[in-house]
């Protein structure tokens, strides 16, 4: 079960290392203007929060990828509190932003929280 904790737990890693790179690099770009739905004039009024947002994802990526380094044993706290801070932050982004971020982002990180506890110590 840890070879699949790990694998769901690297796929929310990348996502949120993707989300990085669209909310601090390329918000008003393409890519990000499409994410976001925003105008020219909206995304560049916009770009400073959306990069702010971006590094926290990038905190996530970091802390899911610094779990699953220490291994099994050593990383398992490490990924429940850093899953759990993506299930947390996919809710109140469902709740407050859009609710795509419920699928997009807390139901990917629940299904790999919910591994990481089966698979255990």
């Amino acid at each position: 079960m840890w070879i699949v904790a790990a694998i769901l737990v690297a796929l929310v890693a990348v996502l949120h290392g993707y989300i990085l790179v669209l909310e601090m690099f390329l918000w008003d770009k393409g890519p990000g203007r499409q994410l976001s739905g925003f105008d020219s004039e909206m995304a560049a009024a916009t770009k400073p929060l959306a990069a702010n947002q971006g590094l926290y994802n990038g905190f996530l990526a970091a802390g899911l990828v610094w779990g699953l380094i220490l291994g099994r044993q050593d990383g398992h706290g490490v990924l429940v509190f850093f899953t759990s801070c993506v299930v947390i932050a996919g809710l109140y982004g469902a709740a407050t932003a859009n609710r795509r971020i419920l699928l997009a982002q807390a139901l990917p990180g629940a299904l790999a929280l919910a591994a990481v506890l089966i698979a255990g110590r």
